[in-house]
């Protein structure tokens, strides 16, 4: 999805830094990060993606990283993927952590054929067509973009850790540091426990849940937990 975007803007000092969040390490991720095979129509329409992103879509030219112990994750208060995170050249936060051209529209998803519906179709792509807007208009006009959040402006979006959610934190560490060693069995308590204590938190619960059982993060208890969410979002629109 980025990749036609770096293309197009790389000359003008942009770069994009992908960073997968997963315990499991490199095997798990691969796959996603090179492109092996064409991306098939339902994906596509999810993606937002037309005829243009379709052309420039290949293996990633920037850098793709993989952050096991979820580090980033921590440090940015990312809690669903894809967000993104808008840094300038002096290292300057200009948007916090927010959904990044990803909308609600896969909630529409027919799980037994993957078909989309036309109208969540065009949200997805309204959704990747607007941030993306916007993104270029801030590559193209730095501080002057309409985008470009001031410092207030940035710190009043970045939300503050409460003791649940510090607590979910420590615990996670921990529940990933038992898997790491080899105890998949004794983390598991740690893991559940910190997606309890913080339940908004994605990037825990679908961490957990892949720890528990391979393919479990994308199985039934993952649609369950989604469709519970009734009418809250499970991507907030970016304020754009």
């Amino acid at each position: 999805m980025w990749q036609g975007l770096y293309q197009e803007l790389k000359d003008r000092n942009f770069i994009v830094i992908a960073i997968a969040l997963d315990s499991c390490g490199a095997d798990a991720v691969r796959q996603w990060i090179r492109v092996t095979e064409p991306t098939p129509p339902p994906m596509l329409e999810l993606m937002g993606w037309g005829e243009r992103e379709r052309a420039a879509a290949g293996t990633p030219t920037y850098p793709c990283l993989i952050d096991e112990q979820h580090v980033v994750a921590e440090l940015y208060n990312i809690v669903n993927v894809p967000m993104a995170v808008w840094i300038d050249e002096r290292g300057r936060i200009v948007r916090p952590a927010e959904s990044a051209g990803a909308s609600d529209a896969f909630r529409k998803l027919n799980l037994a054929d993957f078909s989309l519906p036309p109208d969540a179709a065009a949200d997805a792509k309204a959704a990747r067509t607007s941030y993306f807007d916007a993104i270029r208009d801030w590559v193209i006009k730095g501080d002057q973009s309409v985008y470009a959040l001031g410092d207030a402006a940035a710190r009043g979006r970045l939300a503050g850790l409460g003791e649940n959610d510090a607590r979910a934190n420590t615990l996670f560490r921990l529940g990933q540091y038992l898997f790491a060693q080899g105890h998949r069995v004794d983390a598991l308590p740690y893991l559940a426990e910190a997606r309890r204590l913080r339940p908004e938190s994605w990037a825990i619960a679908r961490q957990a849940w892949e720890i528990e059982e391979t393919g479990k993060a994308s199985g039934p208890d993952f649609w369950a937990a989604v469709q519970a969410l009734g009418d809250r979002p499970y991507y907030p629109p970016a304020k754009l």
